[in-house]
């Protein structure tokens, strides 16, 4: 992959977790790397095209964790994955997935899938981290783990939204309440970033 069209992938993954995918246009990413929106069109005729590279950016990110976290403890996967999102609060910018699915219904199909494929992929792998936990018996938690996963996940998501607003701490607080419910030894500021 050229530098320039990195580049533009990596300006707009960075505009889309501080503003949204329709809160953006070519020019905001133009004009911060001195190029013309033509470059940008010849690499993604279509916007969605652009929203579409970000996301499998992205989809390749949450392999590479997968595939590095399976000999961790179902623990240190989850640990993993708050100190992401921790990360995440810390330059108070969204995940992809909570800045992306506000906006599903106005995009083109293709992106849809992309969308969806993207959260379903993190929903799997949390999931198995959370089933791991549990049968190691660092987790308590009634129901499937799918279930759980999607409790997890939208805490995860809606901590980081409020953060932005009502401050970081909020995040921690939000994510400790959950760990506590789940019976969790460890909390946020366990984690080391």
């Amino acid at each position: 992959m050229s530098d320039t069209k990195e580049n533009i992938i990596g300006l707009a993954d960075e505009l889309i977790r501080k503003r949204g995918f329709n809160a953006f246009s070519y020019n905001d990413i133009a004009v911060p790397l001195a190029v013309r929106n033509a470059a940008i069109h010849y690499y993604f005729p279509a916007k969605s095209d652009l929203g579409e590279a970000v996301i499998e950016v992205e989809l390749r990110r949450v392999e590479e964790y997968r595939r590095g976290s399976e000999r961790l403890t179902g623990e240190e996967q989850l640990k993993l994955l708050v100190g992401v999102f921790r990360r995440n609060n810390k330059l108070r910018m969204i995940c992809l997935m909570g800045s992306l699915t506000p906006d599903y219904d106005t995009f083109e199909v293709p992106m849809r899938r992309k969308v969806k494929e993207m959260c379903l992929s993190i929903l799997d792998w949390v999931a198995e981290s959370l089933e791991k936990a549990r049968g190691e018996g660092k987790l308590q938690f009634e129901g499937e783990a799918g279930d759980r996963a999607l409790l997890v996940i939208s805490t995860l998501l809606s901590s980081l939204l409020l953060s932005r607003v009502l401050g970081t701490n909020i995040f921690e607080r939000m994510l400790d309440q959950l760990l506590q419910d789940m019976r969790a030894d460890w909390r946020v500021k366990d984690i080391k970033l």
